[in-house]
């Protein structure tokens, strides 16, 4: 009766403490309700918004009208997290490739994994004319856009052009919300389930049952910490990808290799259709040979006989 009635408790316990989450308790301290009003936030929390801008979180403050101190009609201020996926496309000559390739990763390293990190990178060379790459990366807004603002002008440098740019942008605001305050409450249930060990001991089912239940708690805390962390490694590391293809020279000799092939196989070709010729006739002589026996009968024999019936 004592387990069951342990059971009952820490399933309460649970219940109560993700009410407190979305009631605004503990979990849930990153929402306010919008028809009341709000105080100035303190310095602290000024302080780790412009942290949070300068890491590449983004901000939006809404203003109702307030007075100067903020203290009476200001609205929440809402945190967005946007992640940004960036893909460029350059076509360059088949020399410049290589080394622009090359230069990108260099000065990707150059910033340190902190700032930038390349994910992927490949190239592959056709002939002397014709080769191929991409790279993926991962950096931090500024450096992302400090790159793309110079890439325009080191492609005309190479005597090479920018094909495509795309930017997309997700909003993963209530992905990293409800995470944070899914977090929070199962942190607060580990404190109350901990201290719940420390004030009560009992029999040593009921110290089995309530340590299998902070174990899931724990293996939760550590989940939820993980994708937290993805979340807003996406946010704070943007996304880049680029390609590289080949600008032909059209008086270059990969330019002439067709008309090249089209003379070298001139005789093979030849004498290619001539045997598909000879082949085509071989199939059809027998059947030539068989028509030619039913027009024959069809002549001699048969529309005589069909002409002197009519007559």
């Amino acid at each position: 009766m004592k387990i069951k009635s342990l059971r009952i408790a820490l399933s309460a316990l649970t219940i109560s403490t993700f009410g407190l989450a979305a009631c605004g308790g503990p979990g849930r301290s990153d929402y306010a309700e919008s028809a009341r009003p709000m105080a100035a936030p303190p310095p602290v929390e000024m302080s780790m918004s412009a942290k949070m801008a300068n890491d590449g979180m983004y901000m939006e403050e809404m203003d109702a009208g307030g007075g100067p101190d903020g203290s009476a009609g200001g609205e929440a201020i809402a945190q967005q997290y946007i992640a940004y996926s960036h893909s460029l496309g350059m076509r360059l000559p088949v020399a410049a490739i290589e080394p622009t390739l090359q230069g990108h990763i260099d000065a990707c390293n150059k910033a340190g994994p902190s700032v930038c990190m390349v994910t992927n990178s490949w190239m592959n060379s056709y002939s002397e004319d014709e080769a191929s790459a991409s790279l993926n990366l991962r950096a931090t807004p500024a450096w992302i856009d400090q790159f793309l603002n110079g890439v325009e002008a080191e492609a005309k440098a190479a005597k090479g052009e920018i094909t495509n740019r795309q930017t997309t942008a997700e909003d993963l605001t209530v992905s990293i919300i409800d995470t944070d305050a899914r977090l929070k409450a199962q942190q607060t249930l580990q404190g109350r389930l901990e201290q719940l060990l420390a004030d009560r001991p009992g029999k040593l089912g009921e110290l089995l049952e309530t340590e299998r239940e902070l174990a899931r708690v724990n293996g939760e805390i550590d989940s939820l910490k993980s994708s937290l962390a993805a979340l807003r490694q996406r946010v704070n590391m943007s996304q880049l990808s680029i390609s590289y293809e080949t600008k032909r020279n059209p008086v270059s000799q990969g330019a002439l290799q067709p008309l090249a092939r089209a003379f070298g196989d001139f005789f093979y070709n030849l004498s290619s259709a001539l045997a598909a010729v000879i082949t085509a006739f071989a199939v059809g002589l027998p059947w030539l040979l068989l028509i030619g026996v039913f027009v024959w009968i069809w002549l001699k024999l048969i529309w005589p006989r069909i002409r002197r019936k009519k007559n």
